[in-house]
Formats: C-alpha cells, structure tokens, sequence
C-alpha cells in the first residue's frame, strides 16, 4: 500500500517539480533541465530527483550546484503544493541512462556498419 502512495507522489512531484524549475527558478546556473524521474522513498521522508541537463559537463555541475542551492525554496513549493504532512527532502542526481542507451546504440550501429561492409 505505501509503495503504490510513494509512487503516486513520486508522479505529482514529477509533474510539480518541472512546473517550478520552468516557472519559478531564476538562477542563471540553471540550465535546460528535462525531470526524467523521481523516486520517493517508502516513508515518503526522502525523493531522488533524476534528470538529464543539456550542455558541457560544467554546465551541468553548475546547474547541479544551482539546485542544490535552490532546495529549500524548491522543497517549500512542493509542499505548498501537494498536501503531505512532510515534504519530502530532496536529493538532485544526473540520469545517466540516456547517454549510455545513446552509446550503446551508436556501438551497434558501428558493428552494423562494419559487418555490412
């Protein structure tokens, strides 16, 4: 039962958290920033924020020293949100799944190429 709660706030937060990054954060650091997932903790205590940036792997870094500057604001807006007793704490992590599938098939496109010729 908790496990189908923390999903379903990890699907709200989702959806608020990329309203707010688009709307009210004004941090130049912040860069293009796409929320791939959230994932929320049984408790519903802590939620790791995944999610792509777009630019150099500076940019990233800074954008990444953005959010977490940004937290407490971010965390207050959820809460004013979404009606939970607590708001969860947040922690901001890059997916990496995208540039590795990207890699991945970029190799086997390579191996086709090579195989065919």
């Amino acid at each position: 039962m908790s496990e189908m709660r923390a999903n379903r706030v990890a699907e709200q937060m989702k959806k608020e958290l990329g309203d707010i990054l688009t709307r009210k954060i004004k941090d130049p650091r912040v860069g293009f920033v796409t929320i791939t997932d959230v994932e929320v903790t049984g408790d519903l205590q802590q939620a790791t924020v995944y999610l792509t940036i777009l630019g150099e792997e500076n940019e990233k870094q800074d954008t990444l020293k953005g959010l977490s500057k940004a937290k407490g604001f971010i965390r207050s807006e959820i809460g004013n949100r979404i009606r939970l007793r607590k708001t969860p704490e947040l922690f901001f992590e890059i997916d990496e799944s995208i540039e590795t599938g990207n890699r991945i098939e970029s190799l086997l496109r390579d191996l086709n190429t090579n195989n065919e010729e």
